[in-house]
């Protein structure tokens, strides 16, 4: 039996509700460290970043679902809703920490919002970010029917967005954001090929289907 598969036969067995357990109580260590002077002589921007590279990190977790499977056979597919909505949760709480620990002030929120480009992005991530969470849920696919799927690839420019507000944070071209960038990249170009590939594969498919017997 191949690896993937002794892997999978695992992930079979670990039920969806310990992912949300250990995703929901991950941040709430985070704030205990905080608190506890744990986190240097700025806990704030340091929880801040923090919540912020988690959230990333599950971003990209996200995104590499599919091409995991594809490439590896490993499944994670039952997982990736639960991925995204812990991300929305990492995010939040990344957002919260700035506006209530951080800036506090709030006529101040709005003004760095618009004059700080970093700021911006990110916010421009967050809010393209809070229909995916809405509607990760059963009835909204319903609901929604096919346009749950088009809905659903906001995750793309929500994605690059996200890399693009990691880089500028760091304001100097710094190793490690770069490298979530690149990942980044790498599989939204991995998304479009595939994408692609099966469009011609279907074309294919519809024009022998065409041909008369």
């Amino acid at each position: 039996m191949k690896l993937a598969d002794h892997l999978n036969q695992g992930l079979r067995k670990l039920p969806i509700w310990a992912v949300y357990a250990v995703g929901l109580i991950w941040p709430v260590w985070l704030f205990y460290l905080a608190a506890t002077g744990a986190m240097g002589i700025d806990p704030v921007k340091e929880l801040e970043h923090e919540l912020g590279e988690l959230g990333l990190q599950a971003l990209i977790v996200g995104l590499a679902v599919t091409p995991l499977r594809a490439l590896t056979g490993v499944n994670l597919i039952r997982f990736r809703r639960a991925i995204g909505v812990l991300t929305f949760y990492f995010v939040a709480a990344h957002l919260l920490v700035w506006l209530v620990l951080d800036v506090q002030i709030l006529s101040e929120i709005w003004k760095d919002i618009l004059k700080r480009p970093y700021i911006t992005v990110g916010m421009a991530a967050f809010v393209l970010m809070t229909p995916l969470a809405i509607t990760s849920n059963n009835w909204s696919v319903r609901k929604l029917g096919p346009r749950w799927r088009k809905l659903h690839k906001l995750v793309y420019p929500t994605a690059a967005l996200g890399g693009i507000h990691y880089i500028m944070v760091g304001k100097t071209w710094e190793a490690e954001s770069l490298l979530y960038m690149a990942v980044i990249l790498a599989l939204l170009g991995w998304r479009v090929h595939d994408s692609r590939k099966k469009q011609r594969s279907r074309a294919i498919h519809r024009g022998k289907s065409a041909k008369p017997a």
